[in-house]
């Protein structure tokens, strides 16, 4: 008896320390940090995971850098952009090339595999670019604010031709391609408002509506998930709100800063999300329930 007492202890001894070395999944939409403070400069944006799994952001220690971060969140420094170009997003194309809207030289920049940067578009009528998605067809969409007159423009870049698609709107920032890439999404970070188009054959737009309008608080860049569903960096409200295709809030994710300028999405399977944080200098991320759509189409 005494001897089957014991090995019913060793069991539960067994069972329990067993349980405590299995890590646990981090819970969901629970923000934490994944760099630390100040890493990046408050130009920190433009995130994007490439198919090894590696993150960058811009403006790493200072303007005009690109830096890289590994899978737990160390940083260094992945390339230096010519002088007088700095980054503000990046995307990452078929061949594996990092383009990069260039906001001061007015450019897309072009970074192959070896870090050779080239030009891929330049058109001086941009007041910028600010922010770009991407498609499975390698065709750009760049939003182009004028903060100083809350204005913005609309473009497309295709074959390294810059063409404008809408001028006059107000201060255009995020955009995203959904994942069928039969819509573009693009947002207005002074009037509150995120439209959404219909994507033609030719890769112009039509069907312009309002997909959702906010009572308060700016917006930033934003990404779709596999389902279709926009997360939208809040800046100056600290949250990104989780947004369904039909333009219903699912979800406010409480971030630890106050002013989240991006978001991207890795980890092992897509469903870790990275928002750079101009406040902090750094990165967050929290756990999702989807893929990014942008991770599913690199990695195909």
């Amino acid at each position: 008896m005494k001897n089957a007492k014991f090995l019913i202890s060793l069991y539960t001894c067994v069972i329990l320390c067993i349980s405590c070395s299995t890590p646990t999944e981090p819970e969901l939409y629970i923000a934490r940090d994944f760099t630390k403070e100040n890493e990046f400069t408050a130009g920190i944006e433009g995130p994007v995971v490439d198919d090894r799994g590696i993150l960058y952001a811009v403006n790493y220690e200072k303007e005009g850098t690109i830096g890289q971060v590994d899978s737990i969140g160390n940083v260094g420094l992945f390339v230096e952009l010519p002088e007088g170009s700095t980054g503000n997003a990046i995307c990452i194309d078929s061949k594996g090339n990092m383009l990069v809207a260039d906001y001061t030289g007015h450019n897309i920049l072009s970074i192959n595999q070896e870090k050779e940067i080239s030009v891929y578009a330049h058109d001086t009528s941009m007041n910028q670019p600010n922010d770009i998605a991407i498609t499975s067809k390698d065709i750009l969409y760049a939003s182009d604010p004028d903060w100083s007159q809350s204005t913005g423009n609309l473009w497309m870049i295709k074959n390294g031709k810059v063409v404008l698609l809408e001028l006059g709107m107000g201060t255009t920032n995020g955009i995203e391609v959904s994942p069928d890439e039969k819509k573009l999404y693009v947002n207005e970070s002074v009037q509150r408002n995120v439209w959404v188009y219909d994507i033609l054959d030719n890769d112009s737009l039509t069907n312009k509506r309002l997909l959702i309008k906010f009572e308060d608080g700016g917006m930033d860049g934003m990404k779709c998930d596999v389902e279709g569903n926009l997360y939208i960096t809040r800046y100056d409200k600290g949250v990104v709100v989780k947004v369904s295709p039909e333009g219903k809030v699912i979800k406010e994710i409480k971030l630890k800063g106050q002013k989240p300028t991006n978001i991207a999405f890795g980890g092992k399977e897509g469903k870790t999300a990275f928002v750079t944080m101009q406040d902090r200098g750094c990165i967050e991320t929290f756990e999702v329930e989807s893929p990014g759509r942008y991770f599913s189409l690199i990695n195909q």
